[in-house]
């Protein structure tokens, strides 16, 4: 019978996975509706799993301040979630691969502790050794034949990157005031109201074309944002923090296996080779003894 640990590992590692899959589910789901569409619709999904949620871990919560606390904390890290979510989705449908969406969005578990460091926070040389790593990575993946041939959807990614790092900083303040699981559920809805409003002003948003593009839509709400948040709630129970963050950083790497397994992508040698330095920067960065988990729905 599996330990505790061995369990809360599992239920990480298949975190990692769907998430991973998740940027092949977002490219094919352009074929069928925008990108605010999307986001829309699977924001919309990702929060039905938490009501449960709610009433099973949370029966007993009826603290008002925490309550408003996470109403108004969560429409905040909503705002933030939608910026970061828009400029994802935007940079997987302008750039080559999933895989190399998957890679760049993963530079925010090394932007996490940068920024913690510009805001005058104590870090280690591991950070920078890590950052200097993801830099060369992001080389070969991106710019090696000069900066004029970096792709728009690179640079959209980057800046999301950056978005991301400053929502799982705005989380990890908050986190200890507020009641968890109904603040992802507020931050889930005001993000997919915003990508809605967003839909229906710039977008031809479609109930036939949601429906046909029902497989990749259900996998970016109901496994992506919704499934693989319940299991990193119970993984992370007895996982140590820093073991959690490596776990997590395989996304990336899932993220390529899933473009070539399932979308038949390939990328050339040297941004293979881009994608380990990248990898290596990512790991480096959590060497830091006492590093905590940084994912993008932690809280």
């Amino acid at each position: 019978m599996m330990s505790k640990k061995a369990r809360s590992t599992v239920c990480l590692i298949l975190t990692s996975v769907i998430w991973g899959v998740a940027f092949v589910a977002q490219r094919a789901g352009l074929e069928y509706v925008g990108s605010l569409t999307f986001n829309g619709v699977r924001f919309a999904l990702g929060a039905l799993p938490l009501i449960p949620l709610t009433l099973c871990f949370e029966r007993g919560e009826n603290n008002k301040a925490r309550n408003v606390g996470a109403l108004r904390t969560g429409v905040i890290g909503g705002v933030i979630l939608f910026s970061a979510a828009t400029l994802q989705q935007y940079g997987v449908e302008f750039t080559a691969s999933a895989g190399k969406s998957g890679f760049i969005t993963g530079l925010y578990v090394v932007l996490v502790p940068v920024l913690g460091a510009a805001m005058g926070k104590k870090t280690t040389i591991f950070v920078w050794i890590g950052a200097v790593f993801a830099i060369a990575g992001l080389y070969l993946l991106s710019m090696r034949d000069g900066l004029l041939t970096i792709e728009v959807g690179d640079v959209v990614l980057l800046i999301g990157a950056l978005i991301w790092a400053v929502h799982i900083i705005y989380v990890d303040k908050c986190a200890g005031s507020v009641s968890p699981i109904r603040f992802s559920a507020v931050q889930f809805l005001t993000c997919s109201a915003l990508s809605l409003v967003g839909a229906f002003a710039f977008e031809e948003v479609k109930a036939s074309a949601i429906l046909a593009g029902y497989v990749p839509i259900l996998y970016g709400g109901l496994l992506s944002v919704g499934i693989a948040y319940t299991l990193q709630i119970f993984g992370q129970r007895n996982v140590e923090p820093a073991k959690a963050a490596i776990i997590f950083s395989l996304e990336s790497l899932f993220a390529v296996l899933g473009g070539a397994a399932i979308l038949g992508e390939v990328m050339d040698l040297y941004s293979y080779i881009g994608c380990v330095l990248i990898f290596a920067g990512i790991i480096v960065s959590q060497l830091a003894p006492g590093a905590r988990a940084r994912s993008r729905t932690s809280i």
